[in-house]
């Protein structure tokens, strides 16, 4: 192996602003040859905007980028990739219709010598790339990505961007929808991939997982460079400060909202696609957690209470009242609302503005004789904007250009201003930093004081559940396996629950 150079990546004086928001600015550091480089910040710190500008996504205003002695900056994506860096994207680039090796030589596949595409040589090609990431076993290069799970096609990712022969691979929140074995499995490719002499720059709001993953890690605040750790020297309440400018104190106070007289909503023995015999009761003013594996049946039980998907048998009771919803519109107008873990596919409108991805399922409000009352509904979005400190140039801004925070915080926005009295949070807080997690959490426990809402908050993170409910509900295979009260609750009891061990089972 050549010998590594200490700035094999560098970045020098970035700059970047798009209309009304300064990304970057004069963002310099480098990166080591052969490290795994971690970058953090909170939702619009310039992360994602900078490795853009490292793959050649985007176009910088100012400063350079160098891989060794080639200049990046200047160069198209195409020519980036030939230069040698890879990019997996947050949002998936994988057409799901298509078969694994089409996928990962999309516009670049080998032909022969008539022009035609050379189908054994691609298929070939693929398996060897499939080998290198561990999937050769259980994924046929023929295959077509709608058949491959969540982990299978982060690694499809991966290979893909291996296919374009680079040294340097970002990838950007790896981990985000994965689970813990998953996670486990990425975290093994990546030690291989180091062990080769690649360079991996690694974006992640969590933070621990950048204590475990990284060499090194370097803060971005507000699109300006705060600094790079070795992560051996640093605590992650370093970090926490270096990225937002003050300390978060995550201990709660205990409410004492289990002892809360009334029911808002009552689940007697449903059964449903994923799930079987579920009851439980969600009491006024309370945060109800939903805590279990993948694949415990949480999300589908959610969707059946929103009138998403039909329910096999089973009573619903919304204040004492017995409900069956047939869609989520009767469900809405009933009063209850739903949060999709997944914000981008099924709770935003991405080519629609802020004003009008809030204004959703609240037209209602301000029409009269279907005329829009244009001006109220600017006001009050705009104070929903202010209240929850949405970070945007103007509510007519497109949402896709927002981070992923602020899109989180808009959907949170759109249910706040339609006044549900029971809503069903589903992943509140993935792929948001630390700062706007906190955020989200103080709303949620406002409304539930304030407001008088109550709150099912299904999350797949044990610490933040702990943090926040008032009792924890457990679901194993579709089933409801025990509920804990915040006192009695701990993360090797809702492990012991959600492994679908008794008390006293290793």
């Amino acid at each position: 192996m050549k010998k590594k150079e200490a700035n094999f990546l560098s970045i020098n004086e970035v700059s970047k602003s798009f209309p009304g928001v300064q990304a970057l600015e004069n963002v310099s550091f480098e990166v080591s040859e052969g490290e795994v480089h971690g970058i953090i910040g909170e939702n619009g710190a310039g992360k994602s905007t900078l490795m853009h500008i490292i793959a050649g996504v985007y176009s910088l205003d100012k400063g350079k980028v160098r891989l060794g002695n080639v200049r990046l900056d200047g160069k198209n994506e195409r020519e980036v990739q030939e230069a040698g860096v890879g990019m997996v994207f947050q949002e998936r680039s994988l057409t799901p219709n298509i078969s694994v090796a089409e996928n990962i030589f999309a516009g670049r596949q080998p032909v022969n010598s008539f022009k035609v595409v050379n189908k054994p040589e691609m298929l070939s090609r693929a398996n060897d790339l499939l080998a290198q990431v561990g999937l050769s076993k259980q994924v046929d290069p023929r295959d077509t990505v709608a058949h491959l799970s969540t982990v299978e096609r982060q690694l499809l990712e991966i290979a893909k961007a291996l296919s374009l022969n680079a040294e340097v691979l970002i990838l950007d929140e790896p981990t985000a929808n994965l689970t813990k074995k998953e996670t486990d499995t990425l975290y093994k490719l990546i030690e291989r991939l180091q062990d080769s002499g690649m360079t991996i720059i690694y974006i992640s709001h969590r933070l621990k997982e950048v204590k475990q993953v990284c060499d090194r890690v370097s803060v971005l605040k507000d699109g300006v460079y705060q600094g790079t750790k070795n992560v051996e020297d640093v605590k992650i309440n370093e970090l926490v400060s270096m990225m937002i400018g003050r300390e978060i104190n995550e201990k709660y106070d205990d409410r004492g909202l289990t002892n809360k007289s009334g029911i808002d909503l009552k689940v007697e023995d449903m059964s449903g696609q994923g799930f079987k015999d579920v009851s439980f009761e969600l009491r006024k003013q309370e945060i109800l957690g939903i805590a279990g594996l993948g694949g415990a049946g949480r999300t589908e039980l959610a969707l059946t209470l929103f009138g998403a998907k039909p329910k096999e048998k089973g009573k619903l009771y919304l204040k004492d009242e017995e409900v069956s919803f047939s869609s989520p519109f009767e469900a809405l107008q009933s009063g209850l609302a739903y949060m999709p873990e997944d914000r981008r596919e099924k709770g935003l409108f991405l080519n629609l503005d802020v004003y009008e991805n809030i204004l959703a399922s609240n037209l209602d409000k301000f029409t009269s004789s279907y005329i829009l009352d244009d001006e109220a509904a600017s006001k009050e979005v705009q104070q929903y904007i202010d209240a929850l400190s949405i970070q945007t140039p103007s509510i007519f801004k497109k949402i896709i250009y927002l981070s992923g925070g602020n899109q989180q915080k808009a959907l949170l926005a759109r249910w706040l201003l339609h006044q549900a009295e029971v809503m069903i949070m589903d992943e509140p807080t993935r792929g948001v930093d630390v700062g706007v997690k906190r955020e989200i959490h103080e709303v949620i426990r406002e409304i539930t004081l304030d407001e008088e809402v109550s709150v099912i908050v299904i999350s797949s993170e044990m610490p933040e559940l702990l943090k926040l409910c008032d009792r924890i509900a457990v679901m194993w295979q579709g089933k409801l396996t025990g509920t804990l009260t915040h006192e009695e609750a701990s993360e090797e009891k809702i492990m012991q629950l959600a492994s679908g061990l008794s008390e006293g089972d290793n």
